[in-house]
């Protein structure tokens, strides 16, 4: 049986691309909800999540960092993906004969100069590939979607134009996670992703980021967001470069322990070449 990977949406969805690209010789396998595609790994009935964790143009996805601690599952790699939004139509539609676009809400906006020049109205969809999809079931020339080649393989929908979004580098960061963690050094270019919460001293946090400055190691990334509801918990996610294994991330480590009263390793992991 062929091992699947799960990932958020419909097929045709940017996720499911990822997949494709990431792990082509897996089965994609599509769930309605982050939790469900979490679900779907600790039981047994994929192998592999592809969660997208943050976006060039929008920021980080959310409640994914909530999530991650608490999935019980570990980062294994990364996968950039290069959001190319497509206007996608019935097959022999032309280009004058689209009045209205639909996808997702954050999508429209990202391609907003084309639909001004062309006169098209953006118009909400839950998803992108469910946009296609529905294009596709209704039948109307006048109606497009704004999503992936993919969607338009998936639902038999023709390519109108492509790459019309207004950022040519708009790209989405994917974690891909497993049961079983894999703390091998597969590349010369490790990452690491943890979260911690600083104990209530004084200066903690500024304490606790010393120890990276001083050992030279190199922090990609520093969020914070509040855990149970109340103002006064907040928990840190972090992304470095480099591998528990070497010296220096082994001191900074060790010193952000002294200042934390919980520190938990998520992954490390092959940093994807699109870092370089």
């Amino acid at each position: 049986m062929t091992a699947r990977i799960a990932f958020q949406g419909e097929p045709g969805a940017y996720s499911h691309e990822a997949c494709r690209d990431a792990r082509p010789d897996m089965e994609p396998l599509p769930c309605a909800t982050f939790e469900d595609v979490i679900e779907a790994v600790r039981s047994g009935e994929a192998e592999l999540a592809m969660l997208p964790v943050e976006n060039s143009t929008y920021g980080r996805v959310a409640d994914i960092h909530r999530l991650l601690p608490e999935s019980g599952l570990h980062i294994i790699d990364e996968a950039f993906v290069r959001v190319h939004i497509n206007l996608l139509a019935l097959p022999g539609t032309n280009l004058a004969d689209v009045t209205d676009a639909y996808s997702h809400l954050v999508l429209l906006p990202q391609c907003g100069t084309f639909l001004r020049e062309h006169g098209i109205s953006g118009r909400v969809s839950p998803d992108n590939a469910r946009a296609a999809r529905d294009v596709a079931e209704w039948g109307e020339p006048s109606k497009a979607a704004l999503a992936s080649e993919l969607a338009g393989e998936i639902y038999g929908l023709d390519v109108l134009a492509r790459h019309i979004e207004d950022h040519d580098r708009n790209t989405t960061r994917f974690l891909v996670m497993s049961r079983e963690a894999d703390m091998a050094r597969r590349s010369d270019h490790m990452m690491t992703t943890f979260v911690f919460r600083v104990r209530n001293i004084p200066a903690a946090l500024y304490k606790a980021m010393g120890g990276f400055a001083t050992n030279g190691v190199n922090m990609t990334k520093l969020e914070s967001y509040m855990v149970g509801g109340a103002f006064t918990a907040t928990q840190f996610y972090a992304d470095i470069e480099g591998h528990p294994d070497d010296e220096n991330v082994q001191l900074a480590l060790d010193e952000l322990g002294y200042f934390t009263s919980e520190l938990k390793i998520l992954g490390t992991y092959p940093a994807d070449p699109a870092r370089d």
